[in-house]
């Protein structure tokens, strides 16, 4: 970056200018207002840079103090990497570059052991050591021909409206309890309900406000579903559109309550369901998967800034003894030779001199940590070397999740 620009941590006074930079690097179209003010409130201005040029910023990048679940149900520090933009006019001038260097500086100082990201354009993250670790569903489910089979004691679950504010802390509740269950979800920090529930009109895309609907047993709420409703003409009179937002359940018969009500809303016909986990129960439940058009994408990328740390803190679902050869080019502190001993219980981590087992980078540890990415996948494509015969397939079973990692939500 040329030494007539300024990288430095972001002032309070500088964030609507810091702010219109990003807006600017994002198409340039700008958020409702209570929209703004949410993201206002929630960014963490000691872990926010900007780079200016005079006066004028041409470049942003904050991080979010987020908890992420891995494997075993542990909460691991994790930067949330987020509005991350350079302006047009300062391409290729090292600005991404310096910025994504001081970042991960501060976050090792930090000491967190990972940092993850949304990608906008996956290209662009793969130098600095992202990969892609949890994958989405996303369906388009024509709820007129396809039928649910219903597992014993959904009939038991009571629904009921409920506006998404009244009954947000009761959501939270359960949305909490099922953080530890799956790796990928992020503990929600104090302030990031209002994400769920916030709802200006430009983002409807001309569908109703934000419904709710609670289940509930024994008087407790043991799931939800947040949802709008489009309504257009059909043929044969009304043919809408459930798009549902979110939605999150305690057991199995909650779920399919939930999943039960969405395909029998009045005067619809197509529900569609994004960003859920590709091991979501729904599809299991369906008479015709053909009929909901799943699609799988790409969803949260992930960097082990502390390779130690990051691998001590997750359990292994299988005994692992292993020697990992590791490359990191732009976090070189990562680079070397690492043994590490783990199971159900715990792991430990150190480096070693002893002859390697497996070699790889940084970025194909980062895909395989939360345990959607098979270590076994990666060395078929050629990204993980084995050195020692049997050695990927033993890791490649240990890393393993028995459920999909997923993140609930974006940042």
């Amino acid at each position: 970056m040329g030494t007539d620009m300024d990288l430095r941590v972001l002032r309070r006074d500088e964030w609507d200018t810091w702010y219109e930079t990003l807006v600017r690097a994002f198409s340039g179209v700008p958020d409702a207002p209570e929209e703004r003010e949410l993201w206002r409130g929630l960014t963490e201005f000691d872990r926010s840079l900007g780079v200016w040029d005079g006066p004028e910023c041409i470049g942003t990048a904050g991080a979010f103090s987020f908890r992420v679940t891995v494997p075993g149900g542990a909460s691991v520090p994790a930067a949330g990497v987020t509005m991350v933009g350079v302006a047009g006019t300062h391409r290729r001038r090292g600005v991404l570059t310096s910025m994504m260097r001081r970042q991960l500086d501060d976050v090792r100082s930090w000491g967190e052991p990972l940092a993850v990201l949304t990608a906008s354009e996956p290209a662009i993250y793969g130098r600095f050591g992202y990969a892609a670790a949890t994958f989405q569903r996303n369906a388009e489910i024509d709820t007129s021909r396809t039928a649910l089979a219903v597992p014993p004691g959904t009939d038991d679950v009571r629904l009921r409206y409920a506006e998404p504010g009244d009954v947000l802390d009761a959501c939270e509740a359960v949305y909490a309890e099922l953080v530890p269950r799956r790796p990928g979800m992020t503990a929600r920090m104090p302030g990031w309900e209002r994400l769920v529930v916030i709802d200006p009109e430009s983002d409807r895309d001309g569908a109703s406000a934000l419904q709710c609907v609670v289940a509930e047993r024994d008087g407790r709420v043991v799931g939800y579903a947040r949802f709008r409703v489009r309504l257009g003409p059909g043929e044969a009179g009304h043919d809408g559109t459930v798009v549902l937002q979110d939605l999150d359940a305690l057991d199995p018969a909650a779920d399919a309550a939930l999943w039960r009500f969405l395909f029998g809303i009045d005067l619809t016909s197509t529900l569609i369901a994004r960003g859920r986990p590709v091991d979501d129960a729904w599809q299991y439940l369906v008479s015709d998967i053909r009929r909901c058009r799943p699609r799988t994408r790409d969803q949260m990328y992930l960097r082990l800034v502390d390779v130690r740390a990051a691998l001590e803190a997750r359990t292994y679902q299988a005994p692992v003894a292993v020697v990992f050869e590791v490359e990191d080019a732009f976090c070189p502190w990562n680079t070397g030779r690492w043994r590490l001993t783990g199971d159900a219980k715990g792991a430990s981590c150190e480096r070693t001199g002893d002859a390697a087992d497996l070699a790889l980078t940084s970025r194909e540890l980062a895909a395989a940590y939360l345990g959607g990415v098979s270590l076994t996948a990666l060395g078929a494509a050629g990204r993980v070397r084995e050195l020692r015969r049997g050695a990927l397939a033993e890791a490649a079973v240990g890393f393993g999740s028995t459920v999909a990692p997923w993140l609930s939500h974006g940042f």
